[in-house]
C-alpha cells in the first residue's frame, strides 16, 4: 500500500513510457511538417517565390554581373513570351487538362498576322484582330473537340500539335517573313522604353497587364470560382449546377487567344515571324506552370505562381549560363527542378483535407 500510495503521489518510481511511443520532439517535428503542408496548400505560390529567392542569392553570390540592370532586363525579357504561353496553359492544367498544342498555335498565328500585314496588304491592326481570333478558334476547336468528342486533352493536342504545324509550313511555304516587312504595329511589343538603367519592353508590360487581369478574374469572377470548382472535383460541379463543359470550351478558347496575343510578343521579340521556332515551348509553358506550384491534377493554383515559375526558369538558365555551365546541365537542371515541384505537389495533396 505504501508503495503504491508513493508512486501516486509521485515519489515512487515512475514508470517509462510502453515501446513505440513518439518522443515530444517527434511530435513536434511532425506537427511541423503538417503545418507545413497546409500552408503550401493554402498558399501554393508560397514554395516557389522561396525557390526564386534562393535562386537569385545564390546566383548573385556565383557572378557579379546577375544582379546588374542590364542582365535582370534581359532576364525578363527572355521569359516574356513563355510567360504569356504559360498564363494559357495554366486555365487548362487548371481544369486538370493540358495543351500540347501551345507553341503550334503560337508560330501558327504569328504567321497569319505576319503574311497578312506584310504581303496581303492587310493593315496593321486588322492583321492581329484576325491572328486573335485565328487562336480564339484554334484554341476552341481543342475545347470542341474535348467536351463534345469526351477525348482526353492530352490525345486531341497532341493530335491537334501536327495538324497546326503542318499548317503553319504550309501557310509559311518554310519561309521566314522579316519585321522590316510588316507594318510597325506588328513589332511594336519589342520596342522598349527605360525606367532609370532597367529597359523594359512594351511586351513585357503586356504580359504584367494579362496576369493581373487573369489573377482578378480567377479570384474575384463566377467563372473563375467555376474553373476551379470543374478542376477540383468535375462531377460535384456538375451536381452543383456547373455547366462544366461549357467552362472547359471557355477555357480552351481563352487559352488559344493568350497563345496569340503570345505570338504578337514573340514577332516583337524576334523582329521576325519564323515558322522554325516554338520547339520548346509545350515543355517550357508546362515547365513553368508546375514549378509555379499549379496542381497538374486541378483545381489548385494561381496565375501569379506561374509568372514566378517563369521567373525561375529564366533566372535558373541565365544565371547557370553566367556561371559557365553549359547549356546541356542547364536542360538538366531544370528537368530536375520539375521533377522535384512534382513530388511536391503530391506531397501536399496528401493532406489537403
Amino acid at each position: 500500500m505504501a508503495g503504491d500510495s508513493g508512486a501516486a503521489g509521485g515519489t515512487g518510481t515512475v514508470t517509462p513510457p510502453p515501446p513505440g511511443t513518439p518522443h515530444d520532439d517527434t511530435v513536434h517535428h511532425e506537427s511541423l511538417g503538417l503545418r507545413i503542408q497546409h500552408l503550401l496548400h493554402a498558399q501554393p505560390t508560397l514554395g516557389p517565390l522561396a525557390v526564386l529567392l534562393i535562386s537569385v542569392v545564390a546566383f548573385a553570390l556565383l557572378s557579379d554581373r546577375f544582379l546588374q540592370a542590364a542582365n535582370l532586363s534581359l532576364v525578363l525579357q527572355q521569359v516574356t513570351v513563355i510567360a504569356v504561353l504559360a498564363l494559357g496553359q495554366t486555365l487548362i492544367i487548371l481544369t486538370a487538362g493540358i495543351d500540347l498544342s501551345v507553341g503550334a498555335i503560337a508560330v501558327l498565328s504569328s504567321i497569319v498576322m505576319a503574311k497578312l500585314a506584310s504581303e496581303g496588304g492587310v493593315p496593321g491592326p486588322l492583321a492581329l484582330i484576325i491572328g486573335f481570333g485565328l487562336g480564339l478558334a484554334l484554341g476552341g476547336l481543342n475545347g470542341v473537340l474535348v467536351t463534345a468528342l469526351r477525348l482526353p486533352p492530352f490525345i486531341v493536342t497532341l493530335g491537334t500539335l501536327n495538324i497546326f504545324f503542318a499548317l503553319t509550313l504550309y501557310v509559311s511555304k518554310s519561309e521566314t517573313i522579316r519585321g522590316a516587312d510588316m507594318p510597325g504595329i506588328m513589332t511594336w511589343t519589342g520596342e522598349a522604353f527605360t525606367i532609370g538603367s532597367f529597359r523594359i519592353t512594351y511586351g513585357t508590360i503586356l504580359m504584367f497587364v494579362l496576369f493581373g487581369g487573369f489573377f482578378y478574374a480567377l479570384r474575384q469572377t463566377a467563372w473563375g470560382k467555376h474553373v476551379y470548382a470543374t478542376g477540383d472535383d468535375s462531377e460535384a460541379a456538375r451536381l452543383a449546377g456547373i455547366r462544366t463543359s461549357r467552362v472547359l470550351l471557355s477555357v480552351y478558347a481563352v487559352a488559344g487567344l493568350l497563345y496569340a496575343l503570345g505570338a504578337w510578343v514573340l514577332i516583337g521579340r524576334l523582329a521576325s515571324a519564323s515558322p522554325n521556332v516554338g520547339a520548346d515551348f509545350n515543355l517550357d509553358s508546362i515547365t513553368a506552370v508546375v514549378l509555379g506550384g499549379t496542381s497538374l491534377f486541378g483545381g489548385r493554383g494561381s496565375v501569379i505562381g506561374t509568372l514566378v515559375g517563369a521567373l525561375i526558369v529564366g533566372v535558373f538558365r541565365n544565371g547557370l549560363a553566367l556561371a559557365g555551365v553549359d547549356v546541356l546541365w542547364q536542360v538538366f537542371a531544370v528537368g530536375i527542378l520539375v521533377i522535384v515541384a512534382v513530388s511536391i505537389d503530391q506531397w501536399i495533396r496528401k493532406v489537403k483535407a
